[in-house]
């Protein structure tokens, strides 16, 4: 299996069975769990355990837990979303603001050229059909960024932060972890990375020798 990363959306291959493996919250049954997918969050397990995070319908239902990769059924990835374009087909995407804009999110990236998907409530609805979404819904997004991003790319998701009605929510992934861009934008420097082992302050998230990284 292609190794997972975190914000893919994972389908289980039998309910009952991760059921069984451990307590869950009473929303997240076996009716739930046959049609949504978990998501792949950061954290590691010397078992080879999958980290993974349940979500609901409700922003309040969220539960961490663990899954074994034989139960991995089917995995789609942020940028396949991103590539599929559902929201253009997306029977409320006249009233949502945040599927509105992604059209012009979308080709804005793409004349970024960087590797980039749709997280968060938009994706989850996006991929799996369960309409979670709200007219407050906000815009999450992943952007891979193997080297740091010239002074014009930062410019130019700046430009695209503040140009929607809708808030977009941008983590720039690096070879260490994930950040915020807003919180890049705002300090200039150090920044608060995810990375597997926890979060870490960090000057350079994309230096290997970044101290406290």
């Amino acid at each position: 299996m292609t190794p997972l990363r975190p914000h893919d959306l994972v389908w289980l291959r039998d309910p009952a069975a991760f059921l069984a493996a451990g307590a869950l919250p009473d929303w997240a049954d076996a009716g739930w769990l046959a049609q949504a997918p978990l998501v792949v969050r950061r954290d590691r397990d010397a078992t080879g355990r999958i980290p993974v995070g349940i979500r609901g319908r409700e922003r309040a239902q969220r539960h961490a837990a663990w899954l074994h990769p034989d139960q991995c059924a089917s995995v789609v990835s942020p940028e396949e979303i991103a590539r599929a374009g559902f929201w253009r087909l997306h029977p409320r995407r006249d009233v949502l603001p945040a599927l509105r804009a992604l059209d012009h999110v979308a080709a804005r990236l793409g004349l970024l050229g960087y590797g980039w998907g749709i997280t968060g409530a938009v994706g989850f609805a996006l991929a799996s059909g369960i309409d979670v979404l709200h007219s407050g819904s906000d815009i999450d997004l992943v952007i891979h960024a193997p080297a740091p991003l010239p002074g014009r790319d930062l410019a130019a998701l700046e430009a695209l932060l503040a140009a929607h009605e809708v808030r977009l929510d941008i983590q720039i992934a690096t070879p260490l972890g994930a950040f915020a861009l807003r919180e890049r934008l705002r300090t200039g420097g150090r920044v608060l990375v995810k990375t597997d082992a926890g979060p870490v302050l960090c000057d350079d998230p994309w230096l290997a020798s970044c101290p406290h990284c």
